[in-house]
């Protein structure tokens, strides 16, 4: 990781090292992402190209195949023609003197058009009538044993082929409308009229379209055989593309093929004709737009890091310079040597760092000289702790000397009967001893509430019949946890407050109940004087932001609310409900300890 970093590589290199980055991997990125977005619209555009050249010449041979479609159905309702039809044997047509009409309107129809080459009237077992003649067309007896002969729908519907006819000196490729007669008396096939159409017009609107500059255009028919390609050769061959699933799943769509080499290949199926005409274009043809700009780019990146570079080297010196003048002024500094400052140049962050660099010397040597002081203080430091932990010493024996005192008290006021007292000063030494005793944090609530108790009873000796108090507490809650010291400063604000000769008796009620498996509350209730909703609203002010340290009004209740949340989280604490003329509630939260 630390030389993938350079970390250990002086400034300069990592930040010539590091612009470079900066520019090439943009730049590359740039490259790559320009390269495959271009790519992808050339091929969109070559695709949708491609596609419309194809849905062109579709429509063209569509009408034009159908002009044919129409001229035999003419031949096949002729009257002769349907008289041939329902004709049983040879010797009925040769009596019959119908082949030489029927061989006149064939010879009619071929030349109305120069792009016949022929038409053939074929009967089942019986007759073959064309144009050519037997002895100069010597494949049309042959018709019969060809491999699309059979396939030829039996419903009258046209079938088209791409075959070569031959003469007694050539070969001529045609594609040939063949279509089923159909005896008028029976209605079954008898037979088959084949119109032979030449290349002449297929090549024109061939030649019509450009597909790219190296680009072609074929056609398939339904078996996957050559309709027309610009290579008379492969007429009637089978593509290497009839094993393309897609080609014959989909009525049109793109895909890109590798036979002799990468192309796009465009496809869209003649439902009328049963043909697939295919548009094919070398990828790389399609996609050179997008390298000459990948080509561009990177020449751009290349320039662009030598200039880049250029003003890196001298922005890197204008940088290097002055932070190798403070790296020297600092191994000075190391050696203790505080003498010399380095001189600042300029206002930008090197300065201000060489200015600071200067600053943080001066202070150096005032905490040099500080430490020095220090050290001599350090000693009437350690001598005054040692007098304060004498004086806690002391401290600690005044309590035993209360201890006892409240003891005597007690002894003599049982020997004179005298129990109110004796019990008095028993409450005040057991509420001393667990005062200066008890140094936990915490406490169980039992040992809270007993303290409570002491006190509540030294204070009902004042107030007599005045007061009166209840504590009713669930038999769980006795184990539960509660800080050191927070009834009692609560129950002191009770007396303190609802005490009133003027509400007559006062009474304290200390309860609790459980609020959810996570918290329990101890309520604190007393039937006083309450307060007016101003001074409610400053104590709940007071326990959210008061600081304890000021001192003041209230400061037990805030106390005990800034412990509780201290020890136990937000969410735990005290609440105060209060309404003039109708007591006073403190309610506080604490987490319940299941067992």
């Amino acid at each position: 990781m630390r030389f993938l970093l350079l970390r250990d590589s002086s400034l300069t290199l990592r930040m010539l090292v590091y612009s470079g980055l900066l520019v090439v991997v943009p730049m590359l990125f740039v490259a790559y992402v320009s390269y495959e977005q271009s790519a992808k619209v050339l091929e969109d555009d070559a695709k949708r190209s491609s596609w419309q050249i194809i849905e062109q010449v579709k429509t063209h041979l569509e009408y034009y195949v159908l002009d044919f479609e129409i001229s035999a159905l003419k031949i096949v309702n002729h009257p002769a023609m349907q008289r041939l039809m329902i004709m049983k044997n040879v010797e009925e047509i040769e009596q019959s003197g119908i082949r030489a009409e029927i061989k006149e309107i064939l010879y009619d129809a071929a030349y109305s058009r120069r792009d016949i080459s022929g038409i053939t009237v074929i009967l089942d077992d019986l007759q073959i009538i064309d144009t050519f003649g037997l002895k100069s067309y010597s494949s049309a007896a042959e018709l019969t044993g060809e491999y699309w002969y059979k396939d030829v729908p039996q419903n009258g519907q046209s079938m088209l082929i791409t075959r070569h006819i031959k003469f007694q000196d050539r070969s001529e490729p045609v594609i040939s409308i063949a279509r089923r007669l159909v005896s008028p008396r029976t209605l079954k096939p008898v037979g088959m009229i084949v119109t032979d159409v030449n290349f002449k017009k297929i090549r024109e609107i061939a030649d019509m379209v450009t597909v790219g500059r190296t680009g072609y255009m074929t056609i398939l028919d339904s078996k996957g055989h050559y309709v027309y390609h610009p290579n008379f050769y492969y007429l009637g061959a089978r593509s290497p593309f009839h094993s393309f699933p897609t080609i014959w799943s989909q009525r049109s769509g793109s895909l890109i093929v590798e036979e002799n080499q990468k192309e796009l290949l465009t496809f869209s199926r003649s439902d009328s004709l049963g043909w697939t005409m295919l548009t094919l274009v070398p990828y790389k043809e399609v996609t050179q737009g997008s390298h000459t700009i990948r080509n561009y780019i990177l020449w751009v990146t290349v320039v662009t890091l030598s200039v880049a570079y250029l003003l890196g080297i001298t922005f890197a010196s204008s940088i290097i310079r002055p932070i190798k003048r403070l790296q020297q002024f600092i191994k000075k500094v190391e050696k203790g040597d505080f003498t010399d400052k380095v001189i600042v140049e300029s206002k930008d962050e090197i300065g201000e760092l060489s200015q600071g660099f200067n600053k943080m010397v001066d202070r150096l040597t005032q905490l040099l000289d500080e430490i020095y002081y220090s050290k001599l203080k350090e000693t009437e430091t350690s001598l005054r702790q040692k007098e304060m932990e004498l004086r806690v010493l002391q401290s600690q024996i005044n309590p035993h000397f209360l201890y006892n005192a409240l003891e005597t008290m007690r002894g003599m006021a049982l020997e004179k009967d005298m129990d109110d007292i004796a019990e008095i000063s028993s409450s005040l030494s057991r509420l001393l001893r667990y005062n200066l005793k008890e140094s936990s944090p915490t406490l169980l609530v039992k040992d809270e509430l007993e303290v409570c108790r002491l006190y509540l009873q030294i204070q009902k000796y004042r107030f007599e019949e005045r007061l009166e108090f209840e504590i009713n507490m669930p038999d769980w809650v006795w184990t539960q946890k509660i800080p050191k010291f927070s009834l009692q400063p609560i129950i002191e604000n009770c007396i303190h407050h609802g005490v009133d000769p003027s509400f007559g008796k006062t009474f304290i009620r200390i309860s609790a109940y459980e609020e959810s498996d996570k918290a329990f509350v101890i309520k604190i209730e007393d039937n006083g004087p309450g307060m007016e909703s101003d001074l409610l609203y400053s104590i709940h002010h007071d326990l959210q932001h008061r600081d304890i340290t000021m001192g003041g009004s209230q400061i037990g209740v805030v106390n005990v609310h800034r412990r509780i949340d201290y020890l136990f989280g937000a969410g735990y604490g005290l609440w105060i409900d209060s309404e003039k003329n109708k007591g006073t509630q403190v309610s506080i939260r604490l987490p319940i300890e299941h067992s």
